[in-house]
């Protein structure tokens, strides 16, 4: 077996995948989740500095004036300067050099940067996650951002990892929960729009992660940044990444993933 295969095995297997939602996954409501942000674990201050430094490139000849069109600079700014590959498992200001460097990152790896920007640029964001109910291990999940526009007085989803944004009927941006009602529900038309011009979106990839009506989204609580970039820095590369997440899960310091639409325990059902 090639080292590659081991590699994956310990990353990406679906038996460690569905011990990590056993472990991590709780039921919620929408009004519970409503005010959470990944904010409220990561202060600006406990920000690596090396975000500070790429902030300061990105809006050095452009101040936008609200909330959406700051994270929409955010976005173009990382698309343009990115390249996606593999995934990363290292802490933040590591992965953010990689990527920078032009060798990978996958969703959750952009997401988590994208989290440390907004936070900088005192936007209120969180971290979401999406499944499929029940697990089908040709789907290896996605992971997105949301992010509070103060001028809209609402979340807004955007897809950092894409560049997308979805709007209803009126051109308004929806939030996650509006989006999958809307979906599920079918009660209105629903569009998305590309943040890069120049980016040719796949339509597999909406449809993969969005607008298939089994797929389970959830939020991701209580995520510390300072302390996955701790461990990380002190294990890596020498222990699989998930024995990492499992002590700080038996420090009680992890996080977990709250679903708000679904019961989590539909991920175990069988086809």
């Amino acid at each position: 077996m090639s080292w590659k295969k081991i590699q994956w095995m310990f990353k990406r297997h679906p038996f460690l995948y569905l011990v990590r939602f056993r472990l991590l996954s709780k039921n919620t409501n929408i009004e519970t989740i409503a005010d959470y942000s990944y904010n409220n674990h990561n202060s600006k201050d406990e920000i690596p500095e090396c975000f500070y430094e790429i902030n300061s490139r990105i809006f050095e000849s452009y101040k936008p004036k609200t909330d959406l069109d700051k994270v929409k600079c955010l976005s173009l700014w990382l698309h343009k300067h990115i390249k996606k590959g593999p995934g990363l498992s290292v802490s933040s200001d590591v992965a953010l050099k990689i990527m920078l460097e032009g060798k990978g990152g996958v969703c959750s790896d952009m997401v988590q940067i994208f989290n440390n920007f907004c936070v900088i640029n005192d936007i209120r964001v969180r971290e979401w996650g999406a499944t499929l109910a029940p697990f089908s291990k040709n789907y290896g999940g996605h992971s997105f951002n949301e992010v509070y526009c103060k001028e809209l007085s609402k979340w807004v989803l955007i897809d950092s990892y894409w560049g997308i944004l979805f709007f209803n009927k009126l051109k308004l941006p929806l939030s996650v929960i509006e989006t999958y009602k809307i979906i599920r529900e079918n009660i209105s038309e629903i569009n998305y729009v590309v943040i890069d011009k120049k980016e040719v979106l796949q339509k597999e990839n909406v449809y993969k992660n969005y607008l298939n009506p089994d797929i389970a989204p959830f939020l991701i609580c209580g995520y510390h940044n300072k302390t996955y970039d701790k461990f990380l820095k002190v294990t890596r590369p020498y222990l699989p990444v998930f024995i990492t997440h499992f002590t700080v899960f038996l420090l009680n310091k992890s996080y977990s993933y709250k679903f708000p639409l679904d019961n989590y325990k539909n991920i175990f059902l069988k086809h």
